[in-house]
């Protein structure tokens, strides 16, 4: 990914680039066959990417933390597509608890299951444990998602048995995967205050996250199930993911502008790997301003992933 490329958005070998839009790397693609869980769709590019799956006639599940947000989502989807399929259901992510209820609701909805996006986030937070004892940003990020992803796999296997059509799982990403701890991970010190870096700790979140990806890909591929998983970097966006650096990001803006994205283009790539036609039975890769790209070397461990796996599995145990 050159930087030229990012700057101009000059497409690439998809024939998008980083000034594509959700709406415009989804044109012509009819969803009405399929049904799609959002995690953080109440607000961002969250909210973008429901709304844009929603045109598209897919049933759009918007989970979320702010239910008030999540039904001011609702509304203005409707708003602007009075015929959209959408419901919310509550999910806090840094609750291992809220993720089994929320499948637990799911699934009692007896809906298909084709596109799960695991997109919510939190960015640069001041050191803090969730309520089950795990450093906020790798528990909301990475903890939640690997959970809610192994507790709603069967039903989107079923889906996909049922229907022949494949499911896909795109996990969002970052391009901050490149700026973590050393080797990684920090398994032995994740909750440790001492050594903590909101932003190594946000890296290493977001390096989980494709990890994740690419094991599970793996693990799929293996079994022969017919879903693919992919994870993304959206861009840089102005959201409220960065409200804990608000300012530092404002002042970054001022030096960076040409870099930046509005919440069309910042849905693009996600919206891209969850519906466009030429992905399909692509899965492990990663995609930045709508074309595949090569994350860096810890991202493509792959005993680093098992490792991960591992320690989630049993982290997910043991609370």
């Amino acid at each position: 990914m050159g930087l030229f490329r990012l700057a101009t958005g000059i497409p690439g070998p998809s024939g998008f680039g980083s000034a594509s839009t959700a709406e415009q790397v989804t044109a012509g693609v009819d969803a009405s066959h399929l049904t799609a869980i959002v995690t953080g769709g109440a607000s961002g590019i969250g909210t973008e990417t429901a709304r844009v799956l929603a045109l598209r006639g897919a049933r759009v599940i918007i989970a979320a933390r702010n239910m008030e947000a999540a039904s001011e989502a609702k509304r203005l989807i409707l708003q602007s597509s009075p015929s959209a399929r959408v419901d919310i259901l509550k999910l806090d992510l840094s609750s291992l608890k809220s993720v089994k209820e929320f499948a637990d609701e799911f699934l009692s909805m007896d809906l298909p299951l084709n596109i799960l996006i695991n997109n919510a986030g939190v960015m640069f937070c001041p050191f803090q444990l969730s309520e089950d004892g795990v450093e906020l940003q790798f528990a909301t990020n990475h903890l939640g998602h690997f959970l809610l992803t192994n507790l709603l796999l069967e039903k989107m296997k079923s889906t996909t048995r049922e229907t022949g059509i494949a499911g896909r799982i795109v996990n969002l990403s970052s391009i901050a995967h490149t700026y973590t701890y050393p080797n990684g991970i920090w398994f032995d010190k994740l909750n440790d205050k001492n050594v903590y870096s909101d932003k190594k700790a946000y890296g290493q979140s977001k390096l989980a996250n494709l990890l994740h990806a690419n094991e599970l890909s793996r693990r799929l591929k293996e079994e022969g199930a017919n879903i693919t998983v992919n994870s993304v970097h959206p861009g840089l966006i102005m959201t409220n993911l960065m409200r804990h650096s608000f300012q530092l990001i404002r002042i970054l803006k001022v030096f960076s502008y040409i870099f930046w994205k509005n919440i069309p283009q910042g849905a693009a790539t996600t919206c891209l790997v969850a519906l466009h036609p030429s992905l399909k039975g692509v899965t492990g890769k990663y995609f930045y301003d709508c074309n595949e790209e090569l994350p860096s070397k810890l991202a493509r461990d792959e005993a680093l992933a098992r490792k991960l796996w591992d320690f989630s599995e049993n982290l997910v145990k043991s609370v």
